[in-house]
């Protein structure tokens, strides 16, 4: 039908026979077209079929030669009069098996452009045809695209040994670092030290209370990310604007208090300090979209044209659009929604290959306890957050329930799940003043 509208479908039969004479030619090239090629990547039908029996036969340990193809081409019942003709012309025009893998790739790239081609086709199709709102059809195509990435041949079945080769080269990039972690240090040794820092494609949610610190540490550590370690950030605030986190970010690089910023009433000195953490800052790679309609999707999207990216932090799930484009969750579908919502971000977090940290309200059941700190059971009214994520941390302060306790600046991360490994309390001094969160000790050697 496409040839019938004048449009040039991308595949090479050349390259498809290319590939199936080099099998003939040289059985051993086999295994390795295999793990690169699909037998739906081949366009001309013949040539699947013939290359659809070589991988049966190889998969059941019989020998492949032109005879051996032909007779089993008979039992799958795809065989014809012109096809020892049609295996011996292929096998001419292929004199060497030397090439074998670049012909495959070949068939792979325009197996791909067949994919893209059809959710083309697709997405054209629903915006026509009314099939719903902008945005829903957006997200699904989207979706498609994303289901045409995936299937590039980056899943399946994978021999261990193969696995093996990665987690020697991880070990060995760790230990060629000299650090302590594997991951990106968060600023906060102790906190490290526990979950081994963020790693690639976690999903790393920091949960609370509101009022607690959740955007404070986020901030926090995004600030160590992007100026200590000189790597690429990207926060999406749902709920503060960009100038509001700017601000926030100023004051604990500048170590200016941040009422100070909002009203102008600075020092000499004080104005010197913003100045230079101003240009400091300027020159960092922290990237900020404060749009408070954001679906995963549309993070996904960004996230993909950023090169270079380290990590991503969402300030905060349950702000978060879901894939219909719903907030304001009816408490029939919130479950669902948030369900769907932190899903979707662990795909995300493994699709591009870096930390994800999500901020999360916890529910009303600590606030009935005596002992409020925050339980992994308080986030299981949230949907699948507690299944998705990869690390989960809970932050308390003693001191925002009752400002008469001894030390009301005391903070602690609770580390309620952790995939790496343990779980426990790390302690924390909280700096109202700078909105900032620091280890004990190096508050201690600061006041010093």
């Amino acid at each position: 039908m496409d040839e019938l509208l004048g449009k040039k479908i991308p595949y090479s039969s050349q390259a498809e026979q290319a590939v199936i004479g080099s099998m003939l030619i040289d059985p051993r090239c086999i295994a390795e077209v295999m793990k690169k090629l699909r037998a739906d990547e081949f366009y001309v039908r013949r040539n699947r079929e013939v290359y659809e029996t070589i991988a049966a036969m190889f998969a059941y340990g019989q020998t492949v030669d032109p005879v051996t193809v032909i007779d089993q081409m008979k039992v799958r019942g795809v065989y014809d009069e012109t096809t020892p003709g049609y295996l011996a012309e292929i096998m001419r025009l292929t004199p060497t098996s030397a090439n074998a893998m670049e012909y495959a790739g070949i068939i792979k790239d325009r197996a791909l452009l067949r994919s893209i081609g059809t959710v083309a086709d697709e997405i054209t199709s629903m915006v026509y045809e009314g099939s719903g709102a902008a945005d829903d059809v957006l997200e699904a195509a989207e979706s498609k695209l994303h289901s045409v990435r995936e299937n590039r041949g980056s899943g399946g079945l994978k021999e261990i040994r193969y696995v093996m080769q990665n987690v020697f080269d991880a070990m060995s990039e760790a230990a060629a670092s000299g650090s302590r972690i594997p991951g990106l240090s968060t600023g906060l040794p102790d906190l490290d030290d526990l979950i081994l820092g963020l790693n690639k494609s976690e999903l790393v949610i920091i949960a609370a209370r509101p009022g607690m610190g959740k955007t404070s540490i986020a901030l926090n550590i995004a600030l160590n990310v992007a100026m200590t370690q000189r790597k690429k950030v990207a926060i999406f605030s749902l709920e503060m604007s960009r100038e509001q986190l700017v601000t926030r970010l100023l004051s604990r690089a500048a170590l200016v208090p941040s009422g100070n910023l909002l009203t102008g009433r600075l020092t000499d000195q004080q104005w010197r300090d913003v100045s230079a953490a101003a240009n400091t800052l300027s020159a960092s790679d922290i990237l900020i979209d404060d749009n408070s309609t954001l679906t995963v999707a549309d993070m996904n999207a960004q996230c993909r044209t950023i090169k270079d990216l380290d990590l991503v932090v969402i300030d905060y799930l349950q702000l978060m659009s879901s894939a219909g484009g719903s907030r304001g969750f009816s408490n029939d579908s919130r479950t669902q929604a948030v369900s769907e919502i932190s899903r979707m971000m662990k795909v995300m977090a493994k699709q591009l290959g870096v930390p994800v940290i999500c901020l999360s309200q916890l529910n009303r059941a600590a606030e009935a306890r005596q002992d409020k700190r925050p339980l992994l059971s308080d986030l299981r009214e949230s949907g699948s957050i507690e299944q998705d994520a990869d690390v989960v941390i809970g932050l308390y302060r003693e001191g925002y329930n009752n400002r008469e306790c001894e030390n009301p600046n005391a903070a602690e991360a609770i580390v309620l799940k952790n995939r790496k490994g343990g779980t426990g309390t790390v302690n924390l001094t909280w700096v109202p003043e700078y909105t900032t969160f620091y280890s004990v000790e190096k508050y201690r050697d600061n006041e010093s």
